[in-house]
């Protein structure tokens, strides 16, 4: 289960990989339609979300650092762990304009990399389950924060959002120049074939990498903007 060389052998849309995305969908589909329930059960649905956030990362680092496969690229700087570390912040800490980015980031970018995954481990290695289980655990914090503690997202926080995205990645892409790193994966497309794969290279990569952000952060708000069109009408 924690090997560096056994069980290499995953393939995109096993039966595995189906069913890890199928869960995925069932506990948001519980979280969603069945949060008045939920309701008396608050905490612990926010104090579980926040342990597999940090249990992620962290036995993430320590696997790597036993296994002696930790370098420079293992740092979490990816935008997984961004998000992460604002799903942590937001749990101890309530904050509106945090939670806008977070909407961005934690929802679609979190579940194409759940269709697409970068990872070589089927279940049940630990990689595969850190992966999936980490990846969900950031969509569902967000739909905590939606249906549970009353978050909402205004339309003028797409191009904020994008904005801080950009400004984020600026000093990310700095630091993939000078550790050799991958970060973002603003240095090149993903090592397995994901949707990055198709963005071609050199100059097209960042066009199309900054032309898919805004593509997703359009389509990210349009189920918030007919939600919030509802709430006004309801008013």
């Amino acid at each position: 289960m924690f090997s560096v060389t056994e069980m290499q052998t995953f393939e995109i849309f096993s039966i595995q990989h189906i069913g890890a995305f199928l869960f995925f969908i069932l506990v948001s589909f519980l979280l969603i339609f069945f949060r008045s329930s939920l309701k008396s059960h608050q905490s612990k649905v926010k104090w579980t979300l926040f342990s597999i956030l940090v249990i992620s990362e962290l036995s993430s680092q320590i696997w790597l650092i036993t296994t002696n496969q930790w370098e420079m690229g293992s740092l979490p700087l990816h935008l997984c762990s961004i998000s992460t570390f604002i799903c942590i912040y937001l749990f101890l800490k309530p904050s509106k304009k945090a939670f806008y980015l977070l909407y961005f980031t934690g929802t679609l970018p979190a579940i194409l990399s759940m269709v697409t995954p970068e990872l070589f481990y089927q279940f049940p290695h630990y990689r595969f389950i850190k992966y999936f289980l980490h990846h969900s655990a950031i969509t569902w914090s967000v739909l905590y924060f939606l249906f549970y503690e009353g978050y909402r997202v205004p339309r003028k926080a797409i191009w904020t959002g994008f904005l801080l995205l950009n400004i984020i990645a600026l000093p990310i892409f700095m630091i993939n120049i000078l550790l050799d790193t991958n970060f973002f994966y603003l240095a090149n497309p993903t090592e397995s074939k994901t949707i990055l794969s198709f963005f071609g290279s050199g100059i097209m990569y960042y066009v199309n990498l900054e032309i898919a952000a805004i593509v997703v952060f359009i389509i990210t708000y349009l189920p918030m903007g007919v939600w919030l069109r509802k709430e006004k009408s309801v008013l």
